[in-house]
């Protein structure tokens, strides 16, 4: 019950570094000395991966390793400081947030269906961080910014969060079901995300484990039944990236007038079937074969679906309203608010389900909080307004109060698993009974109440705990062997652990080497290029098949930052996959770390790889004249450091080698198809038939640098570049 008490704060002596001191005290009381502090270019890589997910420029390498010259401390500072002036920050943080509240582009379930407004959501985040919005009105904003403000675009945009979970509502569904699963969902997603409390578990019956009775579960809950989902008209901000609306309109209206095209025939040969009719045709049959019925059926569903994707350029924000509740058999297309809010519909009854039934209503309950916090955590009550009143704005109000014991909590040791690969407490979305204790509790309890006592600013919390002598620390101890004794899981913070990159930052490191990068901040998903394998494959949804996934027809498109790829729930991008992408149906506290065989494979072999280190060598080529100067550029550019004279050796031979061997191979242009001929199974019959779909994307695509447009010396260069990416000096940060 610790994370429910109130902050116990231990002031360290003036003179100390706060973290150094409770960290170092730790280490005394094991008999374990600290390691070195890592080396400069180390330090760099960890800031600038730390901060932006993207590798240094080779100058901010070389300044950083002058200004530390003049200490450690106040370089540290300062490259701090520049990073986060970088918009680059906030895509980093707001990507480590996006995974905590699941953010996806689509719904999930069995029609996936597009969220063409979502990526307002994802852009406010990233807003947030770099503009270090106060903590406290960043949770405010995300749990009731329409009832704070209904006239404010932000706010209305930031209510996003409460829709990010994978929800549907069709023709087929119960609308009390499915409306309790949401319920349910952004219950638990509000205790895990700002309370560090899963609170599913007192759905049925009192949490087992952690003091949550199903009361406090269905209390909080009630603060919800008010809220409804609306697609509200939102002015787009003048820092809103509209680059690319047109290119994504002509290719969603393109596809439309294709399946409209194929749609009218079908219908020509229904309609002349029906003239020739005679007495005997039985009633509702059109004479269109299985295939072509089941084909008529999926037009109509994808017409439907990229219309609405058409208002994806729309000012509008994938948001919420507080009103009554408006039964809905179907929700395939955007939710307009209501004139009146309070009018039609019904107020739902705020009862405790019996056996978390939604057709088994028990005792009443009044909107509330979490009653633990009162008596352990020595927080007033909180008395929630009448049914007509701002629930959710009370319940942030409650969440933000300076004084409840969870949320500052929870937020200090979400930043510091991002900076050290795990928590203080090591589940940052579970600080109950059943998640790791607090490694150095004393710690957290001053980093929390130091973030209250500083604005709550995420940019200084993070000055904080990165200019102290645990984050600087070298990843090579020199005394492993004691190392491993005395704290084999590296809890203590004797040295620094290293981390792979995540998946995100391997590929934008890659296109940031190769100088493909389009670093423009925010905007409408892109398409980049995937596995053509996996792009091709039917995606099965309800009355049909999903379109084919075409990738932007432009680079400058496609290579964007992978936080602004289209994120859909039912196709996942196998490379980003491959490397610990999680997906966005549950929410991932901290990312895991998995060393499998497809990874080395596919780091070596996927064709995402191969044209990043072409395109690498082309840019070194065009850089630098000299062999030896290319091989020490293309150090620079993907691992930050110098090249050893034996490496220039051994790169500029296998340049030679690679070179003589591609003079011997011959490359063509690539057809990319505009059309495909897909099989998949009819729903009604369950037998396969055939169809043509259109692919309007690839009729102006314009590849990235092809080896055909490319000589052998080049393609022999981009073996070399291979063999940098698929370095762990690479992949992996000391």
């Amino acid at each position: 019950l610790w994370s429910y008490r109130p902050l116990t704060v231990k002031s360290p002596p003036e003179g100390v570094h706060p973290v150094d001191w409770f960290i170092d005290q730790k280490l005394k009381t094991a008999g374990l000395s600290p390691a070195p502090e890592a080396r400069s270019r180390e330090l760099a890589r960890r800031l600038s991966y730390g901060l932006t997910g993207l590798p240094p420029e080779p100058k901010s390498v070389q300044q950083f390793s002058h200004n530390q010259k003049q200490g450690t401390t106040q370089a540290v500072l300062e490259y701090t400081r520049q990073l986060m002036q970088s918009d680059h920050y906030g895509e980093h943080f707001g990507r480590q947030w996006l995974d905590v509240v699941r953010y996806a582009d689509s719904a999930g379930f069995a029609n996936d269906y597009s969220r063409p407004n979502a990526w307002r959501y994802r852009d406010y985040v990233i807003r947030a961080f770099n503009d270090d919005k106060p903590y406290d009105h960043f949770v405010r904003e995300q749990i009731a910014g329409d009832e704070i403000d209904s006239t404010d675009p932000e706010k209305l945009i930031a209510t996003g969060f409460l829709r990010m979970g994978p929800w549907e509502q069709t023709g087929m569904s119960v609308f009390k079901i499915t409306r309790q699963q949401w319920l349910d969902d952004v219950t638990d997603s509000v205790g895990q995300t700002f309370l560090g409390q899963p609170l599913q578990c007192a759905k049925c019956h009192d949490h087992k484990f952690d003091p949550i009775p199903t009361r406090d579960y269905y209390r909080m809950m009630a603060v919800f039944s008010t809220t409804q989902f609306a697609d509200r008209d939102a002015p787009f901000l003048e820092t809103e990236n509209r680059e690319g609306f047109n290119t994504s309109q002509e290719w969603t209206k393109a596809k439309i007038q294709a399946y409209q095209r194929q749609h009218k025939e079908l219908q020509g040969r229904i309609n002349q079937n029906r003239q020739q009719e005679t007495g005997d045709a039985k009633v509702g049959d059109n004479g269109l074969e299985p295939g072509d019925e089941a084909s008529l059926a999926r037009m109509n569903k994808n017409i439907s679906r990229h219309q609405w994707e058409l208002e994806k350029v729309l000012p509008i924000a994938f948001s919420v309203h507080t009103g009554k509740t408006i039964e809905r058999n179907n929700v395939s297309s955007r939710i307009r608010p209501p004139k009146d809010p309070w009018a039609k519909g019904y107020i739902e009854k705020d009862t405790i389900l019996t056996g978390g039934n939604v057709f088994a209503d028990g005792e009443p309950v009044a909107p509330g909080a979490l009653s633990v916090a009162a008596f352990l955590g020595k927080m007033k009550p909180l008395k929630f307004p009448e049914p007509r009143g701002k629930r959710r704005k009370a319940l942030a109000d409650w969440i933000t109060n300076s004084q409840n014991p969870l949320t500052a909590r929870v937020m200090v040791n979400r930043v510091w698993s991002w900076h050290f690969g795990r928590g203080i407490a090591g589940n940052p979305n579970n600080f109950g009974a059943t998640g790791t204790l607090p490694t150095h509790p004393a710690l957290l309890d001053f980093l929390a109440d130091w973030f209250l006592k500083h604005d709550r600013s995420v940019k200084k919390l993070n000055e904080l705990i990165l200019s102290s002598s645990a984050y600087r620390r070298s990843t090579r101890h020199p005394s492993p062997e004691r190392m491993v004794s005395k704290d084999p899981q590296g809890q203590l913070y004797a040295a620094f652990t290293p981390r792979r990159l995540t998946a995100e930052e391997l590929r934008d490191s890659m296109l940031s080497a190769s100088g493909e990068l389009n670093r423009r901040v925010g905007g409408i998903p892109c398409r980049p290029d995937l596995n053509q394998e996996v792009a091709v494959q039917p995606r099965q949804i309800m009355g049909g098949t999903a379109s084919v996934y075409e990738p932007d027809p432009l680079p400058s498109l496609r290579n964007r930052r992978s936080v602004y790829a289209e994120k859909l729930r039912g196709l996942r991008d196998p490379f980003l996959e491959t490397f610990n992408q999680p997906g966005p149906d549950k929410s991932c506290e901290l990312r895991a770390t998995s060393t499998v065989a497809p990874q080395a494979l596919t780091l070596f072999n996927a064709a995402e790889t191969h044209d990043r280190a072409l395109a690498f060598a082309a840019r070194l080529l065009r850089e630098r004249k000299k062999p030896e100067a290319i091989i020490r550029r293309a150090f620079s550019l993907a691992l930050g450091r110098s090249p050893l004279p034996d490496e220039v050796d051994i790169c500029l031979t296998h340049w030679k080698d690679a070179t003589s061997e591609e003079k011997e191979n011959l490359y063509t242009k690539p057809d990319f198809p505009t059309e495909i001929k897909r099989t998949v199974m009819a729903e009604k019959t369950g037998q396969p038939y055939e169809f043509i779909e259109i692919m309007p994307a690839y009729k102006n695509y314009i590849p990235d640098l092809q080896p055909a447009q490319t000589n052998a010396r080049t393609r022999g260069l981009a073996q070399v570049c291979l063999v940098l990416f698929n370095l762990n000096e690479f992949a992996y940060l000391d």
